[in-house]
């Protein structure tokens, strides 16, 4: 049975087709991945299936329908009785999703109630569905609001309720973006599991083409509104054809074998206001191998073998194999210079609160006593999962957290105390590259006054000339257009604003930077940029690096050692290649098996370890 079908589904905002000519068939239990970078049009099409459109989007053509249902001219209290009961939506931001003041019960409860479940059984059905997710004690997390859960919980907790009418059509956008790698394999096999326990068919939105080749039986992949390749999902991951699908899988960093330089599309992917003036192939402006004849016209989608389908001419389809064999090797690493930053015996401890009664909580030791150099020049990559301890060293290295115990050393002066003297030092040798860019830019501020921010230090003595002058070289030096020198954070794309917020930390010319997921939530072509960005200033300017992070993969691209920290101690150290080809604890072990595996052909993944 046919769950969902879309018919040349055309999505239009004013003239410009954010959708177009989008067609598949969703058979009843099967796994349908939607891929692509930001803007490729994946979350627009859940918002149809929603009609959640935003203000001035409207369908113009084609149709979608759920089980012989039109969903695009069903009336709206139909539409209602379907969202929730028969279709059911993870969304990517569990966090944004739940309610902050309402317990997790109290959401759960009303959700029951517009299900039409009797009052009297849904804490009962509620604890059943968080125990099916393998959430230790359910009944007390009933009584817990989402703060007081990991962003690995509220995930779960999500897909309990997603799954607890058990609908027909399950639409999960990005449900693990960002997640630690154990986490997302933890939450990948468990809804795979309830998905084929209960016959639900599954709509997964995905950027990682690697994670959607083991998740689903079919892909599309979509670029710019339209899709330019469509299989199964092994086929397009182990042999891609469409040049979009291949940079896409050339831009992701191997966790084994050799090492190339990651490969980067020019540019970024089009604007709205620029789907008019594309009468051909929307990629066509960034193929590295384009034929001409996409630019005049819109290939149109056809078959090369059972079940597969490109819209791409034969022209680039025979040159896009170059672009993998074009890639050169890696960089070598330059030889590491003196010691920039050394931690003796460091610790964090937080105590625990009191409660009504007085009574002190059991506190937490959030980093246990450690030891870490780091030389100008080296990238030292710290990993672990959520809540190991990775973000805690950031700030006890920056000065934000004051160490509980052992002594911290920037350029061979005690920095432990944080004086300001301490400050002056970390302030000449150390910068730090915040996660999330949009938080850490200020949105009143032009480019040119953000990334200057550090020469208004100090006396202060800098003339507009001077500071617009290093503004433009430090664009340069990053990879941006000069054009951007007037724009507000609003007005740039993502990977816009993490070079921005890179561009920021390289004003004063630091030794050290400090880096804490910032790749994570990003495209992979845009996280390749920004990868790739860095071994370049590390070549041209000596910099060096500790990078936080959870992919392993991008941490052995980029870094020559590795730390895997576990509830704040340190496990395992050493160089990067040799602590990941043959890891000594089982934590590193079972880090590395949580990884989705290349070859999409291998098992993924593991078996789920206890209840969290």
């Amino acid at each position: 049975m046919d769950v969902l079908e879309a018919r040349g589904l055309e999505v239009s905002f004013g003239a410009a087709k954010v959708l177009r000519d989008v067609s598949f068939t969703l058979r009843r239990g099967r796994v349908l991945g939607l891929v692509g970078e930001s803007g490729a049009g994946k979350s627009m099409l859940g918002r149809v299936i929603a009609r959640n459109l935003p203000e001035g989007f409207a369908v113009t053509g084609g149709a979608l329908s759920f089980l012989g249902q039109d969903l695009v001219t069903i009336a709206d209290e139909p539409r209602r009785q379907l969202l929730g009961d028969k279709i059911a939506f993870i969304p990517q931001e569990p966090l944004t999703a739940l309610n902050p003041v309402m317990t997790v019960g109290r959401q759960f409860d009303e959700h029951l109630a517009r299900l039409g479940a009797p009052r009297a059984g849904r804490r009962e059905r509620a604890i059943a569905a968080l125990a099916e997710l393998r959430l230790r004690d359910p009944a007390s997390l009933l009584e817990r609001y989402p703060f007081q859960l990991s962003g690995g919980m509220c995930q779960r907790v999500l897909i309990a309720m997603a799954f607890a009418s058990g609908p027909a059509l399950i639409v999960a956008d990005e449900p693990t973006t960002a997640l630690d790698v154990s986490t997302q394999a933890h939450i990948v096999q468990i809804v795979r599991a309830l998905q084929r326990d209960h016959g639900t068919t599954l709509l997964f939105i995905t950027h990682d083409l690697r994670l959607a080749s083991h998740v689903c039986d079919d892909i599309l992949v979509l670029y710019a509104g339209e899709v330019v390749e469509r299989g199964p999902a092994r086929e397009v991951c182990a042999a891609p054809r469409h040049p979009y699908t291949r940079a896409l899988l050339a831009a992701n960093p191997p966790l084994d074998g050799a090492a190339r330089r990651l490969v980067t599309l020019p540019d970024t992917m089009p604007g709205l206001a620029a789907f008019a003036s594309l009468p051909g192939c929307r990629f066509a402006p960034r193929c590295p191998v384009k034929d001409p004849a996409c630019a005049a016209a819109t290939p149109p989608l056809r078959d090369i073998a059972p079940g597969r389908a490109v819209r791409c001419t034969e022209a680039c389809l025979t040159g896009a194999a170059a672009i993998v064999d074009a890639a050169p090797p890696r960089p070598p690493a330059p030889p590491p210079g003196e010691t920039v930053l050394a931690l003796e015996t460091v610790s964090k401890h937080y105590p625990g609160e009191r409660d009504w009664l007085g009574r002190r909580r059991p506190g937490v030791d959030a980093v246990k006593p450690l030891d870490l150099t780091v030389r100008a020049g080296e990238f030292v990559g710290v990993v672990g999962e959520s809540g190991s301890g990775k973000s805690t060293l950031a700030k006890l290295v920056m000065g934000l957290e004051a160490a509980t115990g052992g002594r911290i050393a920037v350029d061979g002066k005690d920095v432990t105390v944080n004086d300001p003297a301490a400050r002056r030092v970390r302030l000449g040798a150390l910068q730090m590259v915040f996660q999330d860019p949009q938080s850490a830019l200020n949105p009143r501020r032009p480019v040119s006054r953000l990334i200057t921010q550090a020469m208004e230090a100090g006396d202060g003595r800098w003339s507009e000339a001077e500071r617009v002058a290093r503004a433009r070289a430090l664009l340069e030096e990053t990879g941006l257009s000069p054009d951007l020198l007037g724009r507000y954070p609003s007005q740039l794309s993502g990977g816009q604003k993490q070079r921005v917020n890179i561009a920021r930390a390289l004003c004063v010319t630091p030794r050290l930077l400090v880096a804490d997921e910032i790749v994570s939530g990003l495209d992979v072509s845009v996280q390749a940029q920004i990868l790739n960005l860095l071994l370049d200033l590390r070549r041209e300017r000596g910099i060096g690096l500790v990078f936080i992070s959870h992919d392993l993969a991008v941490v052995r691209y980029l870094c020559d050692r590795v730390v895997v920290m576990r509830h704040g101690e340190v496990v395992e150290s050493g160089d990067t290649d040799t602590v990941f080809a043959a890891p000594r604890h089982p934590y590193t072990r079972a880090l590395l098996a949580a990884v989705p595996p290349e070859d999409p052909d291998r098992p993924w993944p593991p078996e789920p370890g206890p209840a969290a």
